[in-house]
């Protein structure tokens, strides 16, 4: 008898949410995406796309949408949560009773969530009860547009359980993503998060007219950022110098694709919080977490400038010519010990 084929849930049905589920779907899945609206249901069942978030790209056969979330969720090994970090409480409490016993969560969300400070893994764990073994985290500098077009790309599967980890790298590797495996959640999430703040700078900066030179250093010093909250938090340095933590911060404040660039790029051209939101489009996960990363750095005494001046911008409190000087001429200090 052949081996039985794994099931795999995907919640929801944006880009990121679309982009995994084809992904596991060729890596030799069957895959069921929840979506709420009718429509994007019946485009997925019956033409094969997505085509709001992903234009042009033919989905797999084996994947299929349902407007049901406890259909979804039916019999799924891996259940890979897609839908905005400040929306996961909430849909989660509903979605939980429904989880498979022994399936794995995976978390590819990229935010901290307000108010309580909490990773995504620890959100899904105080509101399912599941345990950290069971919880993974799925990050890296991963565009949706480009995998989705098959081009080739490479992520980070952390995990407490080493077992755990290598049979859901197993499920979601082909010949365009190539997934690592690693222990360090905290590092992968805490990476996934700040970029996102960092990219908001980066595109205000770019909207600004503001020059390679200074995008570089808004970059590096993004990443200092990180690594000072990532050690006071226990992450692994190496975690943040990989491709859960530089590589996903290069890719998103470089490429016209990332959501948070474009997003701080309108603020830098002048339109407010509100009207980079509709122009924007779809979630930029920096613009909710920025004050929670903030609150995060002053919890445990890290200073974070430019997460600062990002939240200052967004809360209405700086504005954007004040945000870009100061972003922009600290002063100068030894590199190693510089904030």
């Amino acid at each position: 008898m052949g081996c039985r084929v794994a099931r795999v849930a995907v919640l929801s049905a944006g880009s990121w949410g679309t982009t995994l589920a084809k992904v596991f779907a060729d890596a030799g899945s069957d895959v069921t995406i929840h979506a709420r609206r009718p429509e994007v249901v019946a485009e997925i069942n019956v033409r094969h796309q997505n085509a709001r978030y992903l234009p042009e790209v033919v989905l797999p056969d084996r994947l299929r949408a349902t407007v049901d979330p406890v259909e979804a969720l039916a019999g799924a090994r891996h259940v890979v949560l897609s839908i905005p970090a400040q929306a996961l409480r909430g849909n989660l409490a509903a979605w939980a009773p429904h989880i498979e016993p022994d399936a794995v969560v995976v978390s590819s969300m990229k935010g901290v969530e307000t108010y309580s400070g909490l990773r995504m893994s620890e959100v899904i764990h105080q509101v399912t009860g599941i345990p950290f073994e069971r919880i993974a985290v799925l990050s890296g500098p991963n565009l949706a547009r480009e995998i989705a077009g098959g081009q080739p790309a490479a992520s980070v599967i952390a995990c407490a359980d080493e077992t755990a980890a290598a049979a859901l790298q197993k499920a979601c590797h082909t010949p365009y993503f190539r997934p690592y495996t690693d222990a360090d959640v905290a590092g992968c999430e805490l990476g996934g998060a700040i970029k996102n703040v960092i990219a908001l700078a980066v595109g205000l900066a770019a909207g600004l007219g503001v020059g390679d030179n200074a995008r570089a250093l808004l970059v590096t010093r993004g990443l200092a950022e990180t690594a000072r909250l990532g050690q006071a938090m226990g992450a692994d340095p190496l975690t943040l110098s990989g491709l859960a933590g530089a590589g996903d911060l290069i890719a998103t404040c470089s490429s016209p694709l990332s959501r948070n660039r474009r997003f701080g790029e309108h603020l830098g051209q002048g339109m407010s919080v509100e009207e980079a939101t509709t122009a924007t489009g779809q979630t930029a996960e920096g613009v909710k977490s920025c004050r929670a990363v903030l609150d995060l750095s002053r919890v445990h005494g890290v200073e974070m400038p430019i997460t600062e001046v990002v939240a200052a911008v967004i809360d209405g409190t700086t504005s954007v010519p004040d945000a870009a000087a100061a972003l922009l001429s600290r002063t100068p200090k030894p590199e190693q010990y510089s904030a």
